[in-house]
């Protein structure tokens, strides 16, 4: 029996606004997810804003998305990708 798939996974998978590299919000270091949304968003030709607001929109998309799928500490890494995506797009961080 084949598995549903949720429209918010297939979101994730194959948007056209941001190519993804493999298994990115899967990472432990918000850092390195940062890097690849940056460079994701940077590469892409349909996206429909900025680089900035197309990465942290997926960003947030998938962290709304994972619902309680997602355990506490990934949650934490996700919320601080925020905060390492402002910086590597010269960004104010939120108070």
């Amino acid at each position: 029996m084949a598995k549903t798939r949720k429209w918010s996974q297939k979101v994730t998978e194959e948007s056209d606004a941001l190519d993804l590299e493999p298994d990115v919000f899967t990472l432990h270091d918000p850092h390195e997810i940062a890097a690849s949304l940056k460079r994701s968003a940077e590469a892409s030709r349909h996206r429909k804003s900025g680089p900035f607001r197309s990465a942290m929109s997926m960003l947030t998309f998938y962290i709304n998305r994972a619902g309680e799928g997602l355990d506490a500490r990934q949650r934490r890494i996700l919320e601080q990708a925020k905060d390492e995506l402002r910086v590597a797009f010269g960004k104010p961080r939120k108070a």
